[in-house]
């Protein structure tokens, strides 16, 4: 395939794990494409379907009313066949079966990893767009997905807040984050949570028993946020370690999982995810090619796959601040 210009055909697919607002995202590349006068084509189940050329047209009217769906209508899978050179070439056979000149990628580090791979043997354009809950991407302020699962992990912990002040207990509530702490300690904040614990930030145990212990002596009830990664163990192991040291604390474990995957994207996730999209086609229409599209300080910025892979974003110390001085 040519890497220059003249795009007439572009690809869309999804891979890696789901968030809220790929719809929204898939939905305006092939809005943006059907205004720029070009074909559009969905791929099947990520890298998968490129290799097995599950592969369908889509115009204006196949994309209405997926905005407001989470998940995504092209289905997200991880590839093992991907990632073996064969698989690479039997994917860029499909492609070129299909006369697509370029691609769109919405997905996570993985996915991106993958692109970059695709572009580097196959000279294939493809654009990638920040679809993972776990903000954890460099060259953007927020991933689509991400503040739909913050919001979602807070409604909940309202809920269980109630419960706690009720029977004077102590919740620790399990968010995802297997490697970054974003979700985690955005809800905490969000939340009111008591204490937070991160895969960035090495906390021990003790730590946390001597803050649950410091907030005894002026709450009934205290709500702990554990990220799924965090060097403890999850919320299970870390309840259990406490209990160790305060047999007497009164007890109870949340594991939130995939339900944060899920739901209705917020307005914030629906115009990013749109704003990106139509951004995507405008930067392969320009000749741009493997880089991701994010947004910084409300500005659409490219940044190579090169760098928003191999530079994890880093948790703002303010952002780390917040919680002893809010937990008082």
């Amino acid at each position: 395939m040519s890497a220059g210009p003249g795009i007439g055909h572009i690809g869309v697919f999804t891979s890696g794990g789901d968030s809220p607002g790929m719809n929204a995202a898939i939905r305006a590349v092939v809005r943006s494409a059907a205004y720029h006068g070009l074909r559009c084509s969905g791929i099947m189940g990520g890298y998968d379907g490129m290799i097995r050329d599950e592969v369908r047209p889509l115009g204006p009217r196949d994309v209405s009313n997926i905005i407001q769906r989470g998940g995504t209508i092209l289905r997200s899978a991880r590839s093992d066949g991907f990632r073996t050179l064969e698989g690479r070439s039997q994917a860029t056979a499909t492609l070129q079966r299909h006369g697509i000149d370029a691609l769109v990628a919405i997905g996570g580090d993985g996915t991106f990893a993958g692109a970059r791979a695709l572009f580097q043997e196959h000279e294939i354009r493809i654009i990638g767009l920040p679809g993972t809950i776990d903000n954890d991407l460099a060259g953007t302020d927020r991933t689509i997905g991400f503040d739909t699962a913050v919001n979602t992990a807070v409604e909940a912990i309202d809920k269980l807040r109630d419960t706690a002040a009720s029977h004077d207990r102590l919740f620790f509530v399990e968010v995802m984050g297997r490697d970054t702490g974003f979700i985690a300690l955005a809800s905490a904040i969000a939340a009111g949570a008591e204490y937070v614990m991160l895969p960035e930030v090495p906390q021990r145990i003790e730590e946390l028993a001597a803050a649950l212990a410091r907030a005894e002596q002026s709450k009934s009830s205290s709500i702990v946020v554990v990220a799924e990664g965090d060097e403890e163990g999850g919320a299970a192991e870390v309840a259990r370690k406490v209990k160790l040291i305060h047999p007497q604390y009164d007890m109870r474990v949340t594991v939130l999982g995939h339900l944060q995957r899920g739901g209705s994207p917020t307005v914030v996730d629906r115009v990013m995810a749109s704003r990106m999209g139509v951004a995507a086609v405008d930067q392969l229409l320009q000749g741009a090619r493997d880089a991701m599209v994010g947004e910084v300080c409300g500005q659409i910025v490219l940044t190579p796959f090169a760098e928003a892979i191999g530079h994890r974003k880093r948790i703002p110390d303010d952002l780390l601040r917040l919680m002893p001085v809010l937990a008082t």
